[in-house]
C-alpha cells in the first residue's frame, strides 16, 4: 500500500516536458512550470505570445460580442486568455457621456432661444418702437421695471449678444425710415425736419439706453470694450446724418450768413448736434461750428497778433460798408490827464 501511494504522487513527465503530478483518481492535473524561491510555483498561461506583445491563443474565440470587457476563452482548459483594454472602455463611455450633454445642452440652449423669440423680444420690440416714435410733447405709458426685467433675465440665460444684435437691428431699421423722409423734405424744410429727427432720436436715447444698462455693463462695456449709447449715436450718424451732410453744410452756412432766416435755437441745436455725432465734421465749416461751439479754432500765438489785427480793422470797414456806421465820435469824451 505505502509503495502504491508513493507511485501515485510521484512527478511525471510528458512527452514536451511538462511536468505532472498524479492524483488518486488517476487524472492528471498540470504542474508549476516555474519555482520560485521557497518552492512556491507560479502558474503560467496556456497561451502563446504574438510578435506585437499580446497575447494570442490558438484556439480562442469571442465570448461575449460586448466591445467592453470581451473575453476569450480556451476551448481545452477554460481559462481566460486577453482582455480589452480598460482605458479603450473607459474612452468609448467618455465619448458616449460627452455626446449626450451635448445633445441635452443644445436641446436646452435651443428651447431657451425659442423662449427668448416668443416672450422676451417681442416686448422689448413693442417697447421700443413706443419711445422711438414719442413726440416730446406726448405721454406714453411704458414700464422701465418691465423692461428692465425682460433686458435682465435675457442677459443672465446668456442672450446678450442675440439681444444686442436685436437691439441695434431695429433701430437701424427705423433710422433708415426717417432717413427716407428726410429725402423727400424740401430744400427750405431741410434743417427743421433734420432737427426733430435728431431731436426726437437723443430725447428715445435718454430712455432706451438706461433700461438696457444691464446689458450695457455685462456684455458691451465688458467684452466689446464700447458704450451703448456711442455705438447708438454712430448708428444716426451713419444711416441718418452723413447721407444729408452735402446738402445740410450749404443751407446752414447759407442761414448763418442770413441772420434770422433760421431760429437760432435751430441753427444752435443742429450744429451742436451734428458736432457730438463727429466732432471732425466741424473741420468743414470752421466759421459756422465756431459761432456756437467754443474752441474750434486753434488757440491764438503771440506771434499772430498783427494778424488778429488787421482782421479785426477789415470786419469793422466790411460792416460800415454794409450800413453799420460807428457813429458820431466827436462827442466822445476824451481821457484827462490826471
Amino acid at each position: 500500500m505505502e509503495a502504491m501511494e508513493d507511485d501515485s504522487s510521484e512527478v511525471k513527465d510528458d512527452h514536451n516536458h511538462n511536468h505532472r503530478r498524479s492524483s488518486g483518481d488517476g487524472k492528471a492535473t498540470p504542474a508549476l512550470s516555474s519555482q520560485v524561491p521557497g518552492g512556491m510555483g507560479v502558474s503560467q498561461p496556456v497561451c502563446s505570445v504574438a510578435p506585437g506583445g499580446e497575447p494570442a491563443m490558438k484556439r480562442g474565440e469571442p465570448w461575449s460580442p460586448s466591445p467592453c470587457g470581451s473575453k476569450f476563452m480556451d476551448s481545452d482548459s477554460g481559462s481566460d486568455s486577453s482582455e480589452v483594454s480598460e482605458t479603450e472602455c473607459s474612452a468609448a463611455n467618455s465619448e458616449e457621456k460627452f455626446s449626450l450633454d451635448s445633445t441635452s445642452k443644445f436641446l436646452l440652449n435651443a428651447m431657451a432661444i425659442e423662449d427668448y423669440r416668443k416672450n422676451h423680444w417681442p416686448n422689448l420690440e413693442e417697447a421700443i418702437d413706443r419711445l422711438l416714435i414719442q413726440n416730446l410733447s406726448d405721454h406714453i405709458s411704458v414700464s422701465y421695471a418691465q423692461i428692465y426685467g425682460y433686458v435682465y433675465k435675457c442677459v443672465c440665460q446668456q442672450h446678450s449678444e442675440l439681444l444686442y444684435g436685436d437691439l441695434t437691428s431695429k433701430i437701424t431699421a427705423h433710422l433708415q425710415q426717417v432717413s427716407t423722409q428726410l429725402q423727400a423734405s424740401p430744400p427750405q424744410s431741410l434743417i427743421e425736419n433734420f432737427n426733430v429727427a435728431l431731436t426726437q432720436y437723443l430725447a428715445s436715447l435718454q430712455c432706451i439706453v438706461p433700461v438696457f444698462i444691464y446689458l450695457n455693463k455685462f456684455y458691451i462695456e465688458s467684452k466689446l470694450n464700447r458704450d451703448l449709447k456711442e455705438d447708438l449715436m454712430k448708428l444716426f450718424a451713419d444711416h441718418v446724418a452723413e447721407k444729408h451732410l452735402s446738402k445740410l453744410m450749404p443751407l446752414l452756412i447759407k442761414a448763418h450768413s442770413m441772420p434770422f432766416q433760421v431760429q437760432p435755437s435751430t441753427m444752435a441745436s443742429v450744429v451742436k448736434g451734428l458736432y457730438s455725432l463727429c466732432p471732425e465734421w466741424a473741420q468743414l465749416a470752421p466759421a459756422l461750428f465756431s459761432s456756437f461751439i467754443p474752441q474750434i479754432h486753434p488757440p491764438a500765438v503771440e506771434s499772430r497778433l498783427p494778424d488778429y489785427a488787421d482782421h479785426d480793422r477789415k470786419l469793422q470797414m466790411e460792416l460800415s460798408m454794409n450800413g453799420f456806421p460807428r457813429g458820431d465820435q466827436s462827442r466822445k469824451r476824451a481821457s484827462e490827464d490826471s
